[in-house]
């Protein structure tokens, strides 16, 4: 990143050309832009024509960003305007950001025709074929045994294929134990790991839980700040000194964080580029108290993630890998647990594959227990599973979320971990099932929920 002297310049030209009538570019014309740049603190962004869409799009680790059209060599995010620079052969060479510049790194760059769409011509007819088994923990079956609607779910796969449902990577449905359902679309496959955004945070959850039950935290009742004495903390009250793991297991403390207020002090848009981010979260004020109002925080399940690092002396991923994901046999993980700037765009957050996120739905919708093992206590995995605050008007247990579908006029419950794009680890206990979706629909309306409502829950209203 380099900021530029003649910035303003370029950027005045650059508003002389946006002001002038706007031309959306065909296909061709943005195949100039490919490439890959430079991007905020030493991170990466490629930038790919869509022939499907012909639009630009943004591509930042996995997640993929569509940039709408604002003019000549202008586009724009929900949060961004760029302008592309061209050299003196009248091609891009860099793109100018809030003020700064990134200088093209290389248009050596490979997209997959299997990135635009959901199918390739000529696969795009689907047929029920059973999960195969692959010895990793998970059993198959076949979905005529099962109480699910075939129709049903041919016309689902029907309405992804042909782009009426668009960006859902992958559907996996377990039904009485087995696994009966399993699709991917676009370039995804069974072995590609999905990044969860803050669907993680019920992984954060039962690793902490974990730590709880092996005796590392003492109880859910600890005071937070009691791990943290290396911290001379703002804001300091008797309320913060109060805060407990279970109020961050809650997303209860008190502290100004809400991701709903855009004016909190704790907004992670802020957090993002601060060097600490845990001292970032305990340094705010308080503005309820420890176990009041429910605010959705993301500085509170990385705070848990440093309190298992500090309790059990090891580092966070090390001790999941070991008492979480070797146990339900995950092959293919990521967990990058850097709470600071270096993680700006990748949030701490965990990538599995969605049969692995199947895994974990299964382990709790089982109460803790994996091939007749128990992983995590079934008092952490009720406990969870109760309501224990609301936020943004839905239920909510240990960062899980205790939401309702309703299908054809008929209610049911579920309780999930999800996150941005369209992530869902969906628990049924009623309906004895799991069911996983993937999706990239980043910062826009996902349509898993719908799917859930349309064409998987229907199938049982026929008991009701």
């Amino acid at each position: 990143m380099k900021k530029t002297g003649f910035v303003s310049v370029l950027l005045f030209i650059s508003f002389l050309s946006v002001a002038q009538k706007s031309v959306k570019p065909s296909y061709k014309q943005l195949l100039e832009y490919e490439g890959v740049y430079h991007y905020t603190d030493h991170q990466k962004v490629s930038f790919a024509a869509s022939p499907k869409d012909t639009v630009l799009v943004a591509i930042i680790n996995q997640s993929e960003y569509v940039l709408k059209s604002e003019g000549p060599d202008a586009f724009s995010s929900k949060f961004d305007t760029i302008r592309f620079l061209r050299n003196t052969d009248n091609l891009p060479f860099a793109y100018i950001k809030q003020n700064d510049t990134f200088a093209l790194i290389s248009k050596n760059v490979f997209f997959p025709k299997t990135m635009w769409y959901p199918r390739l011509k000529g696969k795009d007819i689907y047929q029920y074929t059973i999960p195969e088994n692959i010895h990793d923990g998970i059993t198959v079956g076949h979905i005529n045994k099962t109480i699910l609607d075939t129709s049903l779910l041919t016309e689902m796969m029907r309405k992804i294929i042909t782009g009426a449902y668009p960006n859902v990577h992958s559907i996996l449905i377990s039904k009485d134990g087995k696994l009966v359902f399993e699709q991917y679309f676009y370039q995804y496959t069974r072995d590609s790991v999905q990044e969860l955004r803050s669907a993680s945070k019920s992984i954060y959850s039962a690793v902490t839980g974990i730590a709880i039950d092996k005796g590392f935290i003492k109880s859910k009742n600890e005071t937070v700040l009691s791990y943290f004495p290396e911290y001379s903390l703002h804001n300091m009250t008797d309320a913060k000194k109060r805060i407990t793991i279970e109020n961050l297991l809650t997303q209860q403390t008190g502290l100004d964080c809400d991701i709903s207020n855009p004016s909190s002090e704790g907004n992670e848009t802020i957090m993002d580029y601060t060097d600490d981010w845990v001292k970032f979260t305990l340094d705010l004020p308080m503005i309820d108290t420890p176990g009041g109002k429910g605010m959705y925080c993301s500085g509170n399940p990385v705070t848990l993630g440093r309190i298992v690092e500090k309790a059990t002396h090891s580092p966070l991923l090390q001790f999941a890998a070991r008492n979480l994901f070797e146990p339900l046999q995950f092959n293919n993980y990521k967990w990058d647990f850097a709470p600071d700037k270096s993680n700006a765009e990748n949030y701490c957050q965990v990538y599995l594959t969605p049969r692995d996120m199947s895994k974990f739905g299964l382990l709790y919708l089982n109460k803790g227990i994996w091939n007749g093992k128990q992983i995590i206590s079934s008092d952490f995995v009720a406990a969870s599973f109760e309501k224990h605050s609301v936020i943004q008007g839905v239920d909510y247990g240990y960062l899980w979320w205790h939401k309702y579908l309703d299908a054809d006029g008929v209610r049911y419950y579920t309780k999930a971990a999800q996150g941005n794009g369209g992530q869902r680890i969906y628990v049924l206990k009623e309906q004895n099932m799991v069911v996983v979706i993937t999706g990239g629909n980043y910062n826009s309306p996902t349509p898993s929920d719908e799917l859930m409502r349309k064409y998987i829950l229907p199938s049982f209203n026929k008991r009701k």
